[in-house]
């Protein structure tokens, strides 16, 4: 018998090779080259980028952009599990209502939400006074942390409500019958089932986070440098291409590897 399946089509993956091979193709190529007079490219072989990372100020800077990464994630995560868990097992009819506030700020653009964040706690909103005392505190980090999770939460929350969706809750009754406790439960029962749904969860608050520059730009202000702050600063202010393609290439090979170890980690057997 005859597979009926379509094969894939030349289409996709021309595209993907026009849209995503060929930029990055290009882009390891110009983290090889050389910055000339003006900042032209001069196509001259070196690595003297790539040694240029390893310098503490640059270095100090991709720790950072990990450390917000890290910690937006965990925020995610720690705020998404609760929130999943207590609008999943509304009754279904209600449960619209309760996602319709969560999704409604994502219809907004990014910048949009976070001119708001600024308005609010800037200028003269009507918490300026709090958004001053975070900045003279020192704590500009807060502000941006606050953006972050704003800006990512729901990235982490819906493969977390999907997993509760189709969670059956009589497993957590036959465990209590059993005589399992409350963490014997979570352990055993819950997490196994939301292991795959937080390691897709942090990949997609994780990755993009890595590489944010709008959200420290802008609630942060210039003494919030992070790696995609660095990288954007390269390519249209200092106008040293090659430098920020190989910051660039950096980035990219970092997201990689924790999206890889995401994977891994969902993937394991508990």
């Amino acid at each position: 018998m005859r597979n009926t399946i379509p094969r894939t089509g030349w289409l996709p993956l021309a595209w993907f090779g026009i849209f995503m091979v060929a930029p990055l193709v290009i882009l390891v190529a110009m983290s090889f080259a050389t910055r000339g007079l003006y900042g032209r490219v001069e196509w001259t072989f070196t690595f003297d980028n790539y040694g240029r990372l390893f310098d503490l100020l640059y270095l100090s800077i991709f720790a950072k952009s990990l450390g917000l990464a890290a910690a937006t994630s965990a925020l995610c995560l720690a705020l998404a599990i609760p929130l999943a868990w207590a609008i999943a097992t509304r009754p279904a009819s209600q449960r619209l209502a309760w996602l319709l506030p969560l999704a409604l700020p994502f219809m907004v653009n990014l910048i949009s939400r976070v001119y708001a964040i600024r308005g609010v706690l800037g200028y003269d909103g009507p918490l300026a006074a709090l958004g001053a005392w975070i900045t003279a505190a020192g704590a500009e980090w807060a502000l941006v942390l606050y953006g972050m999770v704003s800006s990512y939460l729901m990235f982490m929350f819906l493969p977390i409500y999907v997993a509760f969706e189709k969670f059956d809750y009589l497993q957590i009754e036959a465990a209590r019958d059993l005589g399992a406790g409350a963490w014997t439960q979570l352990r055993r029962v819950l997490w196994p089932q939301l292991r795959k749904p937080v390691a897709a969860g942090s990949v997609m608050v994780f990755v993009p986070a890595l590489g944010e520059f709008v959200i420290p730009d802008l609630l942060g202000g210039a003494r919030t440098m992070l790696a995609g702050g660095l990288v954007t600063e390269q390519f249209l202010k200092s106008r040293d291409w090659p430098f920020g393609a190989a910051l660039a290439v950096a980035l990219v090979a970092v997201m990689i590897f924790f999206v890889g170890a995401f994977r891994r980690w969902g993937e394991r057997e508990p």
